[in-house]
């Protein structure tokens, strides 16, 4: 199936590509949520002008993002939550939950999807979390997991 894409799909790519997927992926999952539509030839029109919007926004979103990870990188983001007495966690830390705290810690709104947890969190302490602001910009953050008392 020949879809065009309206919004950004990790692994799949960017507004106004062309790609093909598999019937049932895009018919029950890209579709529906309006990241995606169908590619007709009224529709391949429409690419050329998403696709320069979107060349005239990366120019200024680069300069955007490169000012979103310094502050990130200066940002002190703390999270408590409810732990056993190894220090484990009960259930893991989510993206979702990263960027509440950051949030909270006064740096910028984020987006949950542009978060990356290499592998879930799922211990108390330190750990590193990956921000993918733009395609040439990644944040890296600090997040300090503490007990909830």
């Amino acid at each position: 199936m020949k879809l065009i894409l309206t919004q950004e799909v990790p692994g799949l790519g960017s507004p106004g590509d062309i790609v093909d997927v598999a019937n049932g992926y895009g018919r029950n999952f890209l579709v529906p949520r309006k990241y995606a539509i169908l590619a007709t030839r009224g529709a391949e029109r429409q690419v050329e002008q998403i696709k320069r919007a979107r060349s005239a926004r990366a120019v200024r979103d680069l300069d955007h993002a490169k000012e979103i990870a310094g502050q990130l990188g200066g940002l002190k983001v703390e999270l408590t939550t409810r732990a056993g007495k190894e220090g484990r966690l009960f259930g893991s830390v989510t993206a979702a939950d990263v960027v509440t705290a950051v949030t909270a810690a006064g740096g910028p709104d984020l987006d949950r999807r542009r978060v990356e947890l290499t592998t879930p969190i799922k211990t108390l302490g330190a750990h590193t979390v990956a921000v993918h602001l733009h395609p040439e910009v990644t944040a890296s953050l600090k997040v300090q997991v503490r007990k909830a008392s």
